[in-house]
């Protein structure tokens, strides 16, 4: 039941009914409501593992107060517990996502080496939002060792945390302590209302839609195509489909995460941020202080500060090897393929010019003259795509022969003759066009500091706030692609 579907509209008008009439001064009630629909939504996408999700909560729930209580009282079984939290939701991880990956890497280097082995490969199904709900699980029971929380006691505000429906199955990730704190008031619907959070989600959904069925679906069919017939393709189609498909990645993720954020604001309560306009970026560290924050946030906190401690003895070398590591650590938590851990080691090796100059700590601001940058930035912005466009054709990549296959045809072309069923003609123009805008936007709304670029709205007249509504209401029901699922679900 994907947030853009007409299931999802009939499932949440349920839902805000019920959370807003009968519920509407109950903050139990609320809570109750919303971890049961969340649970719904979960066994509608996959019932099978639905007692995984519940038995993983209550385990960890326990686990929090266990640590809670040993925090002060015994620190060595505290630290024992929080490290056997950490390793049950790591092998959580491990044993959906990459067992049968391992499994079959190993098998393959004996064979390699000369050893007859047969090993037979597992049916396991992997769980939608693994790698999201794990992370919040895990975060929890190491904020509760570090004193950053109390242990929650309240079961159904714990699970609603863990299992909540706009975000379980592609993130964002929220962090324990802001989101459980809004559990405890009773959530209202307000018409105008101060902060107009309801307004601003309404914006938040529709602008998401735009970027996810107007965009991103209408430039998946190129990028596909290109994908799947890479051998009979021109280098120019190849390039223009590596250079687009960054595109196609951020405005269908990105167009989740904001569908997410406004369902949210709708149901009273603020998930993390996502995104933060990551083509605008400087540099590859900027650019992952911009792009999927919630997760890059959480592997800078959890993995990468304890490494660079680790290995401060070590100075600037210490820091690149920590960030390596957790580069590579961020490519293999989208997937069990080299490709990731290729993706995440071209990552890292960018980030060690950047330590080396001392830009990769600098958090400068660039001065604007009205919504013009300096040519030097806009220079910057532009490498930087670059850079992150080739990233990208390791992370579309099926698998390592695939992206041997796709480079080769970007740098020579198939060179046989064959009729190209892939062409630059092909590429769809009109689309670009209207991304081109959409960026356009989405810089006037950075500059300004706005959430999002349709949060402009709230300073526009009348007239022009429903026109625009009305444009991106039209593009959608006119979409030009055909329907395609979220990338970032498979993960």
């Amino acid at each position: 039941m994907d947030i853009n579907s007409t299931a999802f509209l009939l499932f949440f008008l349920v839902v805000f009914g019920v959370y807003y009439i009968p519920l509407k001064n109950s903050v139990r009630g609320q809570n109750l409501w919303l971890l049961l629909c969340s649970y719904a939504s979960f066994a509608i996408a996959d019932g099978r593992m639905l007692p995984l999700l519940v038995g993983a909560t209550v385990v960890f729930y326990l686990l929090g107060i266990l640590i809670g209580k040993n925090n002060h009282v015994n620190e060595r079984k505290a630290s024992w517990l929080t490290t056997l939290g950490t390793l049950l939701g790591v092998g959580v991880l491990v044993y959906f996502k990459y067992l049968n990956f391992l499994i079959d890497s190993f098998s393959s280097l004996v064979t390699a080496i000369g050893f007859k082995v047969s090993m037979c490969t597992l049916h396991i199904i992997m769980p939608v939002g693994v790698s999201f709900f794990t992370f919040k699980l895990i975060s929890y029971i190491v904020e509760v060792h570090r004193g950053h929380i109390q242990p929650c006691r309240d079961f159904i505000a714990f699970a609603t945390y863990v299992a909540f429906f706009p975000t379980l199955i592609a993130g964002p990730i929220d962090r324990p302590k802001p989101f459980l704190a809004q559990l405890g008031t009773v959530r209202r619907f307000c018409y105008p209302s101060p902060d107009n959070m309801a307004v601003d989600g309404l914006r938040q959904i529709l602008w998401g839609l735009f970027k996810k069925v107007v965009i991103a679906d209408s430039l998946a069919t190129f990028v596909d195509l290109g994908w799947s017939h890479t051998a009979e393709s021109t280098p120019t189609a190849l390039w223009l489909v590596a250079l687009v498909y960054p595109i196609q990645l951020y405005t269908d993720f990105s167009g989740y995460s904001d569908m997410a954020i406004g369902v949210s604001k709708l149901l009273g309560v603020r998930v993390a941020k996502n995104f933060n306009y990551p083509f605008f970026a400087r540099n590859m560290a900027d650019y992952w202080r911009r792009w999927h924050i919630s997760l890059t946030s959480w592997l800078t906190d959890y993995v990468f500060m304890p490494l660079n401690i680790r290995f401060r003895d070590w100075d600037k070398m210490g820091m690149i090897l920590a960030c390596v590591i957790n580069m590579v650590v961020v490519g293999v938590w989208h997937g069990a393929n080299w490709t990731y851990a290729l993706f995440g080691l071209y990552h890292g090796l960018l980030f060690v010019p950047l330590i080396l100059n001392g830009e990769f700590l600098s958090k400068r601001k660039v001065k604007f003259e009205g919504y013009k940058p300096p040519l030097s930035y806009l220079g910057k912005m532009m490498q930087t795509y670059l850079l992150v466009a080739l990233g990208m054709v390791l992370f579309r990549a099926d698998s390592v022969g695939g992206l041997v296959d796709f480079v080769q045809g970007m740098l020579v072309g198939n060179g046989d003759g064959v009729e190209c069923s892939l062409e630059a003609a092909m590429f769809p123009k009109a689309t670009f066009l209207i991304a081109l805008l959409m960026f356009a936007a989405e810089w006037v709304a950075m500059v300004k500091k706005k959430e999002f670029a349709l949060q402009l709205a709230t300073g526009w007249r009348p007239w022009l706030r429903y026109t625009t509504y009305t444009l991106l209401v039209a593009l959608y029901l006119l979409k030009v692609g055909g329907s395609y699922g979220f990338i970032y679900a498979q993960f």
